[in-house]
């Protein structure tokens, strides 16, 4: 009789125990994915890789709504609207743009970002070390390499003195690129060919409208925006013969001649772990933001032989990644 009063009482001790860990580890967390399409797909599978090496898997401890906002920030301040209204654990936001969208337009839900620009002056933290409120994330640079992608590119064209470059006028970190790249482009002798453009509309014609020998190249500036649209930059350039660079190399693999910078796949994945801190209790405000700081040369050798263009050795000689 003793026994079976200690194996009840025990029972009703460890039972409560257990279905709680057992309902702890069935719940699903929901996480609102927003990003701008093209190349910010890889931002994305990276996130995804990144969180099933943390243990996540899709459909049991995790669900990823995501939503290509296709560079329209109202989309965005839509989407994220609905996301909080659906009362989603998180939103992943992906550039500065769509970071400051979210932030604007919803209250409560946390947000973990991948940003191109300084989250401080963007305003989108109070600080790297102690960002405080609801947001936090990894940074890379993209607006300050704008010089040194346009020196490369100086290395890979030598007789080069005009580039042409597409940029939103209303987006704050391009027009500091685009400062950025008129100081260099004076340091090297080259002149840069400013094209303004609004939407993806405008960014099309002024693509179709642009002249064989009207530029040597084509030079991104940092810009949600145009990035989205790489595909139809790269086509451009190709069937004008121009030679193109970039800040990304996934654009590099799709058809661009050259970049500097991060590679997207790795940004996302770095994520992964301030998406499960945040899943898991940390508030935001708490988590540093990182600062990626890895710089990838990448070019394409394939793209080289089809615009008619040969890569002094040497330059060819310093690059990271090759695609022959």
């Amino acid at each position: 009789m003793t026994r079976r009063i200690v194996f009840s009482l025990l029972l009703t001790v460890l039972l409560p125990a257990v279905f709680l860990v057992e309902a702890q580890q069935a719940k699903v967390s929901s996480v609102g994915v927003i990003h701008q399409g093209g190349p910010y797909k890889a931002v994305v599978d990276g996130l995804r890789d990144g969180l099933r090496q943390l243990g996540y898997e899709e459909g049991k401890h995790i669900v990823l709504e995501i939503r290509d906002a296709k560079s329209d920030l109202k989309l965005v301040e839509e989407t994220a609207r609905i996301f909080e209204r659906e009362r989603v654990n998180l939103i992943y936001a992906v550039t500065t743009s769509v970071a400051t969208a979210v932030k604007n337009v919803t209250s409560q839900i946390p947000i973990v970002f991948s940003v191109g620009s300084d989250p401080v002056a963007s305003g989108l933290v109070q600080s790297f070390g102690k960002p405080g409120g609801r947001l936090t994330g990894v940074q890379y640079s993209t607006t300050d390499l704008t010089g040194k992608r346009l020196e490369i590119l100086k290395e890979i064209l030598p007789k080069l003195s005009r580039v042409v470059t597409f940029y939103n006028p209303n987006n704050r970190m391009a027009m500091e690129a685009a400062t950025l790249a008129r100081d260099a482009a004076r340091q090297f002798g080259v002149h840069v060919i400013e094209r303004h453009v609004t939407s993806v509309e405008e960014l099309r014609q002024g693509l179709g409208a642009l002249k064989a020998r009207e530029a040597d190249a084509y030079f991104y500036i940092s810009d949600g925006m145009v990035m989205s649209q790489a595909q139809l930059v790269i086509d451009m350039a190709t069937s004008k013969r121009l030679p193109t660079m970039f800040s990304e190399q996934s654009l590099v693999a799709m058809g661009g001649l050259a970049s500097y910078g991060q590679n997207f796949h790795e940004i996302g994945r770095l994520s992964a772990k301030y998406v499960q801190k945040v899943l898991t209790g940390t508030p935001p405000g708490d988590l540093r933001v990182e600062t990626v700081d890895k710089f990838e040369l990448v070019m394409n050798l394939k793209t080289a032989k089809q615009i008619g263009l040969t890569i002094p050795p040497n330059v060819l000689a310093r690059a990271d990644k090759v695609i022959r």
